[in-house]
């Protein structure tokens, strides 16, 4: 007998953009029960393929009854409560069967990157071993695809089970009584990107998350029935996770996703998602919105999309360039696209995902501030746009359960406008990392201060970022942040945005170097002394210049550039002449 999809003119439909759902009258304190919540109504998950088609409907009613039915399986491996279960997180429903047959089962689902661009196969299979060691893994799951990458990095891992995905379908599945995961503890590990470091696992129990998720809906975007979200972010970075998967959950939302790979592709289709099904709500880094404004074709993708239902864009990074979403707004303004739908937002995996929202229908407010200033003071003295300022970007106020401070580097409270270490506290801060209890007192105080790692400063409650502190570069008591270096070569002929990377190196003489990496297909001649030229009469110093092929500069799991992997390769791939000047020893002899 035929099933529904396989008679003559069957359509498949996304989930509807109304659950048909009241606010729930009591309020939910965990994942499962939202879940269970949830599956009363008609939303749910919508998966769309590389050719931008439907491929697959995941009604939350339909996933309750999978989740429930895998979490059978998983119990009847007989593992201990809490154990961690790893799953390849790729942009199919099998990661959201997974990660909620956890929440029944009572174990702590491990989001793990799907992506090759770490490296090559051989890399990413020694990174999701590595993962799977330090959170000491039970079982292993890969969507497919990832079958044998999986089997490869399990081989010397203790795992009670791991296997793909027809592989968990054929385990049985007996009855059994549920305890949902609840209150303190884990609802799930998320690794950090690891732009500094080997990403750790961070603990969000929760009771924490639950936090997050409702002041992100009701205080942040201010989530209302009408709203669909529309998302490329992979599940295994905290926006694309908390940001769409669990916040849709919490107000019985529909989503509509595309994978990242097929964004990298071919961005337009998130347009066309977003204009297709009137998406209201989407967020990308700004790497996202400059990709897709170079991507689009003038004349005929302005006649395709409709972009007027689109009210909150919300963009996050460690800092916003706003250039390049200025870039975005200019080119999507015949869509209907409202630059004020633009919010910037700061967070991290350590808080969930938000820490601040700016307001909405306001659009993004820039803070020009003098150069010289900042860089040899660390205030934010503000200028009236001159051509030589820098622009920083307004993340807006913290959310209200959290506590914050602006310190120096000896812990005092700063006042506005002077940078400093931005510190937070409060019910969403992450439990710590994962079985790594030095590193989680590197940053996570005994009275719960969590160090964010970012330096930033503050006016009238309103946060500004500036950069990651171990980032800056110091180059005779100046303080210069590597995203404006980075700015400045992509300004030049020839570097494309995300292109440039900057960083300080120490020299044989103990002599501090800065140093710009930039990929280009084409190294014209003067490209090196243009850019060099450019950070001298803009910051007074003067950096080492180096060109390389595309693909040279490393990126983490979520797609950013690794600063800390850039600087340990450049090391690798430079000697020293008996002036002190770096000499390539590699391959890229002439182009670099």
């Amino acid at each position: 007998m035929q099933n529904e999809e396989q008679q003559p003119g069957y359509v498949r439909l996304p989930t509807p953009t109304d659950s048909g759902l009241d606010t729930p009258r009591e309020p939910l304190s965990n994942l499962a029960a939202m879940l269970d919540y949830a599956a009363q109504g008609r939303s749910g998950f919508n998966f769309y393929s590389h050719h931008g088609e439907l491929s697959h409907v995941l009604s939350y009613a339909d996933l309750r009854t999978s989740a429930r039915h895998m979490a059978r399986q998983l119990l009847a491996l007989k593992l201990p409560r809490l154990s961690r279960v790893a799953v390849i997180a790729d942009t199919t429903p099998l990661f959201h069967q997974v990660f909620f047959a956890c929440q029944y089962a009572g174990f702590i689902p491990v989001p793990l990157p799907a992506a090759l661009f770490m490296g090559g196969a051989d890399k990413y299979v020694q990174q999701i071993s590595r993962m799977m060691r330090s959170c000491d893994a039970s079982v292993a799951i890969a969507p497919r695809g990832y079958e044998d990458l999986l089997a490869r990095a399990a081989a010397d891992c203790p795992l009670a089970w791991s296997g793909g995905e027809s592989e968990l379908a054929a385990l049985p599945a007996p009855d059994a009584t549920f305890e949902p995961l609840h209150d303190d503890e884990a609802a799930y590990l998320q690794y950090t990107s690891g732009s500094t470091r080997f990403p750790r696992g961070v603990e969000m129990t929760e009771r924490a998350v639950v936090c997050n998720l409702n002041e992100i809906a009701d205080k942040g975007v201010q989530m209302t029935r009408a709203d669909r979200l529309v998302s490329w972010l992979p599940f295994y970075h905290d926006m694309g996770l908390v940001g769409f998967v669990l916040v849709p959950l919490c107000r019985q939302l529909s989503a509509d996703y595309l994978s990242p790979r097929t964004f990298a592709m071919r961005p337009r289709l998130w347009l066309k998602i977003i204009s297709d099904n009137r998406g209201t709500v989407s967020s990308a880094p700004p790497f996202g919105y400059g990709l897709t404004a170079t991507r689009l074709r003038v004349g005929s993708d302005t006649q395709k999309y409709d972009l007027s239902s689109w009210r909150v864009a919300s963009v996050g990074a460690e800092r916003i360039n706003a250039r390049m979403l200025a870039r975005f707004s200019s080119a999507m303004q015949d869509m209907g696209f409202n630059p004020k739908a633009f919010v910037a937002c700061y967070g991290m995996a350590e808080c969930g995902l938000a820490i601040s929202f700016a307001p909405l229908r306001q659009g993004i407010h820039v803070d020009h501030v003098d150069k010289e200033i900042i860089t040899t003071t660390g205030r934010a003295e503000p200028v009236s746009g001159r051509g030589d300022d820098l622009e920083l970007v307004d993340c807006g106020r913290f959310l209200p359960s959290y506590n914050w401070r602006i310190t120096d580097d000896a812990g005092h409270p700063l006042g506005d406008r002077q940078c400093g270490h931005i510190l937070v506290r409060g019910p969403s801060v992450m439990r710590g990392y994962f079985n790594d209890p030095e590193s989680t007192a590197a940053v996570l105080s005994a009275d719960g201060w969590l160090d964010t790692g970012d330096i930033g400063y503050t006016v009238d409650g309103h946060l500004y970022v500036t950069a990651r502190s171990k980032d800056v570069i110091i180059v005779h008591g100046r303080n210069i942040w590597p995203q404006d270096l980075e700015q400045l070569a992509e300004s030049c002929p020839g570097v494309r945005l995300g292109d440039a990377t900057a960083f300080e190196i120490t020299r044989p003489n103990n002599d501090p170097m800065v140093v710009i990496v930039v990929e280009t297909k084409r190294p014209e001649p003067d490209l090196r002394r243009l850019i060099s030229a450019e950070v001298s009469r803009n910051f007074g110093v003067t950096p080492h210049v180096e060109l390389v092929p595309p693909k040279t500069l490393p990126k983490t799991s979520s797609g950013k550039l690794s600063r800390a992997t850039a600087r340990q390769g450049f090391l690798e791939r430079v000697g020293w002449d008996a002036g002190g000047q770096p000499v390539s020893r590699s391959s890229l002899e002439g182009y670099g």
